[in-house]
């Protein structure tokens, strides 16, 4: 189930498109048949090719395993047809498009992925977007099959006792980190030095000198989009920050230039590139005023000052300094503890902590502070730092004292995989399913297939 799983999310690049010119030299032939389904010759390959090309391991002889991790997609499609389940066009065409875009940045532009491709963008969107609408199919098919898989504590310790030493993961070294930071004033003439060159752009693209992909190219302080001349690709309203999503949504005109907006990144020009639905591409450029030598020194000050009444123990405690000056409004309510995006909690790997962070906490011991340090906080903007280190957790086998949550999500993953497997194999007697002699001799991980 593990490699079906690994089949079925794998993403981007390689998975769907790369092996496209491999299919000239394939003779094509149906080799398994599932209810109404034929998997083909060619469907193996591509997935053998895109296998090679990402290094993905794939676990036994490939013209074994793939066809039955096909086989096992196609089980839970004819399922999904036997139960009307019906998936959001919307979802589909979003997560499809936040695919495209990942795409595009990693590779440059649209026209670097076409040609990488092979294939026009309206086909290469097309393809990507049958691929996640038969995520969206398999996963609420999954859903309804195992259910709200519950647990209690007893039934996880049941479970994590009957597992071998070697079966529990290894819980490398974390650490928990509070920071309070401050951010430096900028000063009002920066802002408008900052305005004036973004009108300066305005005037030079409505009178046609420059294009504003151009200007985003060469000018813009978001570096990512600016490669591919400011453009972001399409996007709902909730990924965009409220301030940008606001005005580009008012936007009806393709090619129409928005007035100066400001975010918490800094001040936007905004271009409409095209609108689908509740979805729109846009192209902007960004620019930051910079906070001046003095207004640097002032926030350094400030930081050494606190941390002076906190050290002294001067009536405030670190949390209550973060409470009552810290300028980061991620932490600033929650005692300074930094969340790990990744894992959704607040315990890090020193590796995963922000670069300036894991720096500054590396020789530190559990209660101490760091010295005030300089860090681009979420929105791009330097600010002084310092961090506390709340918690160390030496490496360890997971246990249920310090490891609860992630033995009950292995548990409920366990269960899960149980469920799925006894209706596969309760599945594979309903449906029809033949298997082309020559690729029968096989050590299948489920031995229903051939009866």
């Amino acid at each position: 189930m593990r490699q079906f799983k690994s089949v079925l999310l794998s993403l981007l690049f390689s998975s769907l498109f790369s092996v496209g010119m491999a299919q000239d030299n394939i003779v094509d032939e149906i080799v398994w048949v599932i209810g109404d389904e034929t998997i083909l010759r060619s469907d193996v390959e591509q997935q053998r090719i895109r296998s090679q090309i990402e290094g993905e391991k794939i676990n036994g002889d490939p013209y074994c395993v793939i066809p039955e991790q096909l086989a096992l997609t196609k089980l839970f499609l004819d399922q999904a047809k036997i139960d009307s389940i019906t998936v959001d066009e919307k979802t589909v065409n979003s997560q499809a498009d936040m695919r495209i875009n990942y795409m595009v940045s990693q590779i440059g532009s649209k026209e670097k992925l076409e040609e990488y491709f092979k294939k026009p963008m309206d086909e290469i969107r097309e393809e990507l977007r049958e691929m996640v609408e038969t995520q969206q199919y398999v996963q609420q098919v999954q859903n309804k099959i195992v259910g709200d898989i519950k647990s209690t504590p007893a039934e996880i310790r049941r479970y994590v006792s009957k597992l071998s030493e070697d079966s529990l993961p290894d819980i490398p070294a974390q650490l928990e980190v509070q920071i309070l930071s401050i951010a430096p004033n900028i000063e009002q003439s920066a802002i408008e030095e900052v305005k004036a060159q973004l009108r300066d752009y305005q005037d030079r693209i409505a009178s046609g000198t420059t294009s504003f992909s151009t200007l985003a190219l060469f000018y813009s302080e978001d570096v990512e989009s600016g490669k591919r001349g400011g453009e972001l690709g399409f996007m709902g309203r909730g990924q965009l920050v409220k301030e940008y999503a606001d005005v580009a949504f008012a936007m009806y005109e393709p090619g129409k230039v928005s007035k100066i907006v400001e975010s918490e990144f800094g001040f936007h020009i905004i271009q409409l590139i095209e609108r689908r639905d509740e979805r729109i591409n846009t192209r902007h450029i960004l620019l930051k005023p910079k906070p001046t030598a003095e207004s640097m020194k002032a926030a350094k000050e400030r930081i050494d000052s606190i941390m002076t009444a906190v050290n002294e123990k001067k009536f405030i405690t670190f949390e209550q300094a973060v409470e009552l000056y810290s300028t980061d409004k991620n932490t600033r309510n929650c005692s300074g503890i930094l969340t790990n995006m990744q894992t959704g909690n607040s315990k890090f790997e020193l590796q995963d902590l922000p670069q300036e962070v894991g720096r500054a906490v590396y020789v530190l011991n559990e209660g101490e502070i760091s010295r005030p340090f300089l860090m681009l906080n979420s929105s791009g903007r330097q600010v002084y730092t310092v961090a506390k280190v709340k918690s160390k957790i030496p490496a360890h086998k997971a246990n249920m004292k310090d490891d609860f949550v992630l033995l009950k999500r292995m548990y409920e993953e366990h269960k899960r995989q149980e469920i799925l497997s006894d209706w596969i194999k309760k599945k594979q007697k309903e449906v029809y399913v033949r298997i082309d002699p020559n690729w029968r001799n096989c050590q299948f991980e489920y031995e229903g297939w051939v009866k």
